[in-house]
């Protein structure tokens, strides 16, 4: 599993020894730092019971081992917006 931006991921001792006690994690951005097989770096944010971002944290966790909790929204498709033009009047000056 290759997290995108946006997911909320349980982080467990399956991902990775130095989680005993398991995170809620929700996910920045996936660095393209070298690592080993199967292993990714996460930037991103540690949440609480209720949700809420508590910590920034980059973790080095095995993907097989993250389970998903909810995934990234779709993005939304870009609008183009047509501009009006702006009336220009002279403006007397002195």
């Amino acid at each position: 599993m290759l997290p995108r931006s946006g997911d909320v991921l349980h982080v467990t001792r399956a991902a990775s020894v130095q989680f005993l006690r398991p995170i809620m994690f929700r996910v920045i951005r996936v660095l393209d730092w070298p690592t080993y097989d199967g292993w990714l770096w996460l930037d991103g944010y540690e949440l609480n019971a209720a949700g809420d971002a508590v910590n920034r944290r980059s973790i080095f966790v095995q993907s097989a081992g993250l389970s998903e909790v909810q995934a990234a929204t779709a993005p939304r498709p870009h609008t183009a917006r047509t501009r009006q033009p702006v009336a220009r009047t002279p403006v007397r000056v002195g």
